[in-house]
């Protein structure tokens, strides 16, 4: 099984959330988890799971990007809330 895309949801947290101690954890099961190697001793941040599930947890861990607009969605939105 390939966990590319795990390492780069882990790196996309990286950069979101400006901590560069963020890793992957494979095991021997096929399972990842995320860990923070901030402080003396590494910090588990989930718990085991299957690739798909942890690239899921990973998107909605930490700080969010906010989403970019263009000048017709917002002219859009507005026209919503008028309704």
């Amino acid at each position: 099984m390939r966990s590319t895309r795990a390492t780069a949801a882990v790196e996309r947290l990286k950069e979101r959330s400006g901590n560069e101690h963020y890793a992957m954890v494979r095991t021997s099961e096929e399972l990842f988890y995320l860990v923070d190697n901030a402080g003396d001793k590494p910090v588990t941040v989930s718990e085991r799971l299957p690739l798909d599930e942890f690239v899921t947890f990973v998107k909605a861990y930490g700080p969010q990007k906010p989403r970019r607009q263009t000048k017709s969605d917002i002219a859009f939105e507005k026209q919503l809330v008028k309704r």
